[in-house]
């Protein structure tokens, strides 16, 4: 059975706080829309999350066909334009599309990518159906009220040989542990309301779903997943990280590379899925 938890949040709630956060735009203190001001927000993300490159194989998409569900400011769809890729990109935000559209003029990208504005559980009435190589959606669907109807969409744009490529967050994790020690509150009955609080670095987040491996396979029913595994636990300190300072937190400080892999392979934030049709 899905989890229903914010199915009666309205959309417009969901679009009004992304218009308002876009997702990492202050990841640079260099004016708005500028060069050097995409090139800090790129360098910022993959810094912080050095997954999601390797996650996402830019260079494997070259030539190919890629919908990018949910792109926000549009960093990871730069880096498949740049790399190569035919790339169409939706969001629900027109506050983040303008800067990703600005963004693709500025890395004169813009004659690679396709732009759409739309509800992502209605995406086949926003976006013409047409088979993708690759449809990809990195914490985007656990935003939405009704993240089963976005899968059902999405389905419409693959045909044998298409992959899905998804992220959402996982729901036991060092970051849920986190957020209730901050909280002050242990009761796992809250866990929903808590981790919507505080998922995004501005609280207030209408909707956030987690995972487990398991419903997270439920999700992509008329799919078979291909692998599931787990990354990225955020090992800054907060305050210099938004100085724009890497400095460990000191919980970390004594944390080598490889014990913190290992540790994110068991209580990462991130659930990473790749995905074919069943």
């Amino acid at each position: 059975m899905e989890d229903r938890t914010f199915v009666d949040v309205p959309i417009e709630s969901v679009r009004e706080f992304w218009n308002a956060h876009p997702c990492n735009i202050r990841h640079s203190p260099q004016p708005i829309g500028t060069r050097e001001y995409f090139d800090d927000v790129e360098r910022r993300k993959y810094f912080v999350e050095g997954h999601i490159p390797v996650f996402a194989e830019f260079d494997k998409w070259r030539g190919k066909r890629v919908l990018e569900v949910g792109c926000g400011i549009g960093t990871t769809t730069m880096s498949f334009a740049r790399a190569g890729a035919i790339v169409t990109a939706m969001d629900l935000s027109a506050e983040s599309l303008a800067l990703a559209q600005r963004r693709a003029e500025v890395y004169d990208v813009q004659d690679h990518v396709r732009f759409y504005e739309g509800n992502g559980e209605q995406l086949s009435s926003v976006v013409p159906v047409e088979s993708y190589d690759l449809v990809w959606s990195f914490g985007v669907i656990h935003h939405s009220p009704s993240p089963d109807r976005i899968v059902r969409e999405i389905r419409k744009y693959m045909a044998p040989g298409s992959e899905f490529r998804l992220m959402v967050y996982s729901r036991m994790s060092y970051k849920l542990f986190w957020i209730m020690k901050e909280e002050g509150v242990w009761d796992m009955g809250r866990i929903d309301e808590l981790i919507a609080k505080n998922s995004e670095a501005q609280t207030g987040c209408p909707v956030t779903y987690s995972y487990t491996f398991e419903s997270v396979r439920k999700l992509l029913d008329g799919f078979r997943v291909l692998d599931i595994s787990k990354a990225h636990i955020f090992t800054w300190d907060i305050p210099a990280y938004r100085r724009y300072e890497y400095k460990k937190d000191a919980a970390w400080a004594g944390v080598g590379d490889e014990e913190l892999s290992a540790l994110e392979k068991e209580l990462g934030w991130h659930m990473l899925v790749r995905a074919v049709l069943a």
